[in-house]
């Protein structure tokens, strides 16, 4: 088998189960390991999928700039958001992480709600300035202008206080394996502490988010107790999720 063929299947496995194991492909391909290695490296180098151990998985797609992740599936993030605002529930403390998904999130609350709002999200509290009976508080820091969000020391020290009920996470990447992954190192460690300090852990996923890797890891899959996604993401991506016992909303 040419290597352009190999590295074509070994792409197709990759988005058809969200995973490619080195030693399976292997054995189905007939070679050896070794030659599949280096396709894995090849494909790799070409930013086409991330290497594990043992194999690779999909890898995330880079982080554009705000404004144009805003523009990037604007139906799919209404979708998630309205679904999401079925886990409100009057006197909540509630942490709200930045991100596109989350600022949509925050424009969907509903004007009854009665609860207290933390955030690093500048646009979202924008968003909910005029909700008469929600306490919001912002966090205090340095703006990462790429994603619209506080981050620094100040923003942790704050964050470690807390003991929320729920917290609802934008993610850049969410992989049954490899877990909760982001491309900020600032923001990694900001949405670390609010994984630990609340009760329930939401990830906000459109279907493109499901089965990628980015760089920094925030958790395992298995932290979240829910995950929100769009109607039309496969039942077979969803499984392992499922399996971890998260509860899965579908918009």
């Amino acid at each position: 088998m040419l290597k352009e063929e190999r590295q074509q299947h070994i792409l197709a496995t990759l988005k058809e189960q969200g995973k490619v194991v080195a030693a399976e492909i292997s054995l189905a391909l007939d070679v050896s390991e070794d030659t599949i290695r280096r396709d894995l490296n090849e494909l790799a180098e070409a930013g086409l999928l991330r290497r594990v151990h043992g194999g690779a998985v999909a890898r995330a797609a880079t982080e554009a700039a705000y404004t144009a992740r805003s523009q990037q599936q604007p139906d799919a993030k209404s979708a998630i958001a309205r679904a999401a605002v079925s886990l409100l529930r009057d006197g909540q403390l509630i942490l709200l992480d930045c991100g596109t998904s989350a600022t949509q999130l925050a424009r969907h609350i509903p004007l009854d709600l009665r609860a207290t709002i933390v955030t690093i999200n500048p646009l979202a509290l924008v968003a909910l300035a005029e909700h008469p009976h929600l306490e919001l508080i912002m966090l205090g820091g340095a703006l990462h202008k790429e994603t619209m969000a506080i981050v620094g020391v100040e923003a942790a020290a704050a964050l470690s206080r807390l003991r929320a009920d729920i917290c609802f996470l934008g993610v850049n990447g969410l992989h049954p394996e490899a877990g909760i992954t982001d491309f900020s190192y600032e923001e990694a460690h900001l949405k670390r502490i609010m994984i630990e300090n609340a009760a329930e852990v939401v990830a906000l996923a459109s279907g493109d988010k499901l089965g990628a890797v980015a760089p920094f890891v925030l958790g395992p899959s298995t932290a979240l107790t829910h995950l929100v996604t769009t109607a039309d993401v496969a039942d077979e991506l969803l499984t392992p999720y499922h399996q971890q016992g998260i509860t899965i909303l579908r918009a």
